[in-house]
């Protein structure tokens, strides 16, 4: 975590908080205090269902910041030898426990693993959530990143659009402008894309966002706030069917998402 706030900090200063202190030995550290009277947490925020698109932008342009600044860096990829970390912490508990749930579809989420932790492009955050990011005066502050790893970028930009989808059955009022948000968020992000070409690593993200939409409700981390069988249903209808028939292009996830919440 102390590592990534470090390279983080390298690249943006204000999206991250201040380092003041750091033993190693004793694995602490002292950062910031990120005050109320300055800062609200995106996730608060969300589920006042006040989803505003320049803040999902500034998010997606602040995580693709970081990622194109560190993509393709040998030097920085050394000091995250995280594989299996990030695979016992992310793609174990999220897919492969869904895979357990879900044979019909294992060979899909297997696929999804094997791609994401097969591909070392950029510096991931791994858990770029509205509960991990505060909104500063100075933009989006990124925090609690101890499942850094230098892999897959489009890891992180469907981890955190899935929240989008999912406040939309947390909050169904505000299910309009969580939509407008996750689009706000990937033009952003899609913006930012130097290193590679764009559909190539969206391809990845809208392949990868489904079985992260399954995860979150049949997953070893399912999320605090859909309990209920029928909301459970309706992400299982619209991750199952996308997993059982890839699209290339996130628009076309949410679109999916949107019909089934509408029926």
């Amino acid at each position: 975590e102390v590592a990534w706030i470090e390279v983080a900090a390298g690249v943006n200063p204000a999206a991250v908080p201040r380092l003041r202190g750091h033993d190693p030995s004793a694995q602490l550290f002292i950062m910031d205090f990120l005050g109320p009277a300055q800062h609200r947490l995106w996730k608060s925020e969300l589920r006042e269902g006040r989803a505003d698109p320049s803040v999902a932008a500034a998010v997606g342009a602040r995580l693709v910041q970081i990622h194109a600044a560190t993509a393709g860096k040998p030097q920085i990829a050394q000091r995250f030898p995280t594989d299996a970390i990030f695979h016992a912490i992310r793609l174990a508990p999220y897919l492969e426990a869904s895979a357990l749930r879900h044979p019909d579809v294992a060979g899909a989420l297997q696929a999804l693993v094997q791609v994401t932790a097969g591909t070392h492009e950029a510096l991931v955050h791994g858990d770029v959530s509205p509960k991990n990011i505060m909104l500063g005066p100075d933009g989006p502050i990124f925090l609690d990143a101890e499942c850094a790893w230098y892999g897959d970028p489009a890891f992180d930009l469907a981890f955190c659009v899935n929240h989008l989808l999912l406040k939309g059955l947390w909050v169904p009022a505000a299910s309009a402008a969580f939509a407008r948000s996750f689009e706000a968020l990937v033009a952003s992000y899609a913006h930012g894309v130097n290193w590679t070409e764009w559909p190539v690593l969206q391809r990845r993200a809208a392949r990868l966002l489904p079985g992260l939409l399954l995860a979150r409700v049949d997953g070893k981390s399912p999320v605090e706030y859909i309990t209920d069988e029928a909301q459970k249903n309706t992400v299982r209808r619209v991750a199952l069917a996308l997993l059982a028939a890839p699209v290339a292009q996130l628009g076309a996830v949410l679109a999916r998402w949107n019909q089934e919440l509408q029926t």
